[in-house]
């Protein structure tokens, strides 16, 4: 038996002893290479873990990225198949390319839920180059067959989308906006003729661009079987709706004056202003869908101009006593004038007699007491001769200065080279119920400046000429306003044109009771008193109040 007490220290003894002493260390070795593979295992072991973890989310991601990539390339069916309810996904978004056009969809897959089995993801629309929509959403997933699903409902189109609702697009146009009344209220089925035809005629051709809006889209929730518009979530910044067009005309007045034409077989015109802020209440034309004389007519005035050349004589001295005969005719120059229907007034008679019955000769006898442009100048007082910025195209009258006595004496009438419209004659009218000059104006948010008048109206003036309109209604041509209350002011005018023998006639009344007054306008109408006379009672019996 070997004795290990004489066996030499390691290293100092025969070889053998040396392998001998190898030998056992080798036999230690199994012991520690089970501890290295025991640990090696475990190692490994929470590497497959990780392994078999990683290949499942994998799984839910490839099931996302797998129905957003086919949604986004514009496959609905494919994008339905990798849901849980493929036909009514793929009908839903089948649906919403109709519903939501767009040049581009991008979708991003985002982090996995705390939940773990839903996917953030967002959502990128391009509607245009300016025009992005950006928003979030989540796609859930359930474990079918082996394999994940996309868990389908509307909400991962958007968050808040139900069974009964969708996306879908709105004014992509921008809504056309309406004119308005002053009240605020849509001017559907008045003032046709004003109102005009969108990009075509009237206020709606010269607030186009403003009624219209600018394109651009906006996105709501809609009911999937009313259509209604649930909640906007989304516009544009192209898109704008248009922007209404507040006029300044009062619904109940242009109903009146409406109603007042309404059966006329010629064309007419009704404009009503406040003589206290010029504001235009009213502009009435028939036919309604015809052109708008109310304010663009182009006509000689007639005898309604004596109001101005009242205004030039008084201010040049003459009383409204001052006595002026009133005979059948005056001869000018070799230019004959005669008063309608040549009548003639008893010796005796005053100016605010002729006035009152509108006589012809009375007044144009009085024309040496005017210089050629003295028409011209007082014409100034009532605004005409400037430009009026209302709000919309108008003629703004026309009063040139007198080239000869015959010239004169027709302009004294208003005949001749002398024009207005109604807007003007209306004007005249509310200039002497207030004693001042207000500009009338339509649509006030467009106004930059008024038109200020040259010259002023004398307050002694303004004075004796609502005595001189009054006593038109109380015992002259105006007697259609004497069952009127309020006390109204009028004159009366017959206007003669064309080349026919006896020339034709357009009838004009203007007036005014409280604060409105008014002009009515029939082409080719016969007689101011007799025929436009009980059109303006009509006008302001169909008045509220």
């Amino acid at each position: 038996m070997h004795d290990p007490s004489s066996t030499p220290p390691y290293g100092a003894g025969p070889a053998p002893q040396r392998r001998g002493a190898r030998t056992r260390r080798r036999r230690r070795r199994p012991g520690l290479v089970l501890v290295v593979v025991l640990a090696l295992l475990a190692v490994a072991g929470v590497a497959a873990w990780r392994f078999l973890d990683r290949e499942t989310r994998d799984e839910r991601a490839a099931a996302v990225d797998g129905f957003l990539d086919a949604w986004a390339a514009g496959d609905p069916q494919a994008a339905g198949r990798r849901t849980d309810n493929p036909t009514d996904a793929t009908a839903r978004l089948t649906a919403l390319r109709k519903d939501l056009p767009h040049r581009g969809l991008t979708l991003e897959r985002g982090e996995r839920t705390e939940e773990g089995d839903a996917y953030a993801f967002r959502l990128t629309w391009r509607f245009s180059a300016a025009d992005t929509w950006t928003y979030t959403s989540t796609v859930p997933l359930v474990r079918s067959e082996g394999r994940w699903l996309v868990h389908w409902s509307p909400a991962v189109v958007h968050p808040r989308l139900t069974e009964g609702s969708k996306l879908a697009q709105r004014s992509g146009k921008g809504e056309r906006a309406d004119v308005l009344a002053a009240d605020g209220s849509t001017l559907d089925g008045l003032a046709p003729a004003l109102v005009g035809v969108p990009g075509s005629s009237g206020l709606q051709y010269r607030y186009d661009k403003q009624l219209t809006g600018r394109p651009g889209t906006t996105v709501a929730i809609v009911g999937t079987s009313t259509g209604r518009t649930l909640r906007t979530v989304h516009t544009g910044p192209d898109a704008r709706e248009g922007t209404p067009v507040r006029t300044t005309l009062d619904p109940d007045t242009q109903r009146a004056a409406e109603a007042a034409l309404e059966g006329l077989d010629k064309n007419a015109a009704i404009v009503a202003v406040r003589p206290s802020t010029g504001h235009i209440l009213a502009a009435a034309d028939n036919p309604p869908t015809g052109e708008n004389r109310s304010l663009r007519g182009r006509y000689a005035p007639g005898s309604d101009f004596k109001v101005v050349t009242a205004a030039a004589l008084l201010d040049g001295g003459l009383s409204a006593d001052t006595p002026v005969p009133c005979p059948k005719y005056e001869t000018v120059d070799g230019q004959r004038f005669e008063n309608q229907d040549l009548f003639e007034l008893p010796s005796g008679s005053t100016f605010r007699d002729d006035f009152a019955h509108s006589c012809n000769t009375g007044i144009i006898a009085l024309r040496d007491r005017l210089s050629p442009d003295s028409l011209t100048t007082t014409a100034k007082a009532f605004g005409i001769g400037s430009t009026w910025d209302v709000g919309a195209v108008t003629f703004d009258g026309s009063v040139p200065v007198a080239t000869s006595a015959n010239d004169k004496a027709a302009a004294m009438i208003g005949q001749g080279r002398v024009e207005a419209s109604p807007l003007v004659m209306a004007s005249v009218a509310a200039t002497v119920k207030s004693g001042t000059f207000r500009q009338p104006v339509l649509v006030p948010d467009a106004v930059k400046k008024r038109a200020q008048a040259e010259e002023q109206l004398a307050p002694a003036v303004a004075e004796q000429l609502r005595t001189m309109m009054r006593a038109v209604v109380t015992e002259g041509s105006g007697s259609a306003l004497r069952d009127i209350s309020g006390e109204p002011g009028a004159k009366t005018g017959t206007a003669e044109y064309g080349q026919e023998t006896p020339p034709r006639t357009h009838a004009w009344f203007i007036g005014y009771r409280g604060d409105l007054a008014f002009a009515v306008f029939i082409e080719d109408g016969g007689s101011g008193g007799r025929d436009a006379g009980p059109v303006a009672a009509a006008f302001l019996q169909g008045l509220p109040g």
